[in-house]
């Protein structure tokens, strides 16, 4: 019969298993000769993982043109590049539509991290 250690280790790794479908990610949709995305990825891209963002919604990019996988929910289509979705496990929790610069780039994405069930 198996010890008590094994029911422990079985309640961790399906506590765990939970968590990473709740992690956040960052959806960016991106196409070829999207000047926008050009320039994010220019002033943003390098350093974005390095970044506590990066770290906490770590970057996805997808074609805009390619089918959404099926297990993403999006709350709309996404009609124009760059579009960024934030991801809370694979529901859509906040979006930014278009590039801003980096200046205003920054504080949006923390503010929508900031909203998130899984950042509180």
């Amino acid at each position: 019969m198996p010890g008590p250690w094994i029911a422990a280790l079985l309640v961790l790794l399906a506590g765990s298993w939970g968590a990473a479908a709740a992690e956040l990610r960052l959806l960016m949709f991106e196409q070829p000769g999207c000047i926008y995305c050009a320039r994010w990825d220019a002033e943003i891209a390098p350093q974005y993982p390095l970044t506590d963002e990066g770290k906490a919604a770590p970057l996805r990019r997808l074609q805009f043109r390619d089918p959404v996988p099926a297990e993403l929910e999006l709350d709309r289509p996404v009609t124009f590049t760059p579009t960024f979705v934030l991801m809370d496990g694979n529901a859509e929790a906040g979006r930014l539509e278009g590039y801003p610069g980096e200046d205003f780039f920054w504080p949006l994405l923390a503010r929508l991290i900031a909203g998130t069930k899984t950042a509180q």
